[in-house]
């Protein structure tokens, strides 16, 4: 299985320069993907984040605007990026864990944004997962099988 971690983080990379230039998203794809090594990663997670995004952005911010302390497009641009993929997964990938798309929100943040955007970033993924994902929050944790 290719990793998805570096999927999104290309992804999070390729809205940021979508987000400052406005440019067509097939473009930015083209040469993203004509520019990067992209061996490791998933090529259509990558895809369908970064065509998912720009289609239904204003909808992924009305996820998470009750929940910032300012409007999005006050928000930095990196972190833009990085919520927007992780709000992508919390909505429409079930099949990923909301633990897994917060921490790798998180971990995103910790490479890419501010010195202390990841406690940001974690904090807005935190409440937009118990808003779409109650159900899944409110589970028992499977406890992980001991080694012996």
């Amino acid at each position: 299985m290719k990793n998805r971690s570096k999927s999104r983080q290309f992804a999070v990379q390729a809205l940021y320069s979508w987000l400052l230039s406005e440019q067509n998203v097939t473009d930015i794809e083209v040469h993203f993907i004509s520019e990067h090594d992209m061996e490791d990663a998933d090529v259509s997670y990558f895809q369908e984040i970064l065509h998912f995004v720009t289609s239904h952005k204003m909808a992924l911010i009305d996820h998470m605007e009750s929940f910032l302390s300012r409007s999005f497009s006050n928000v930095d641009p990196v972190e833009q990026a990085i919520l927007l993929v992780g709000v992508f997964e919390l909505e429409q990938r079930l099949d990923i864990p909301y633990r897994v798309s917060i921490n790798e929100s998180v971990e995103c943040a910790k490479i890419f944004g501010a010195e202390d955007g990841h406690k940001f970033v974690n904090g807005i993924m935190d409440k937009v997962a118990g808003k779409l994902r109650q159900e899944e929050m409110k589970a028992p944790r499977k406890k992980k099988a001991r080694k012996k």
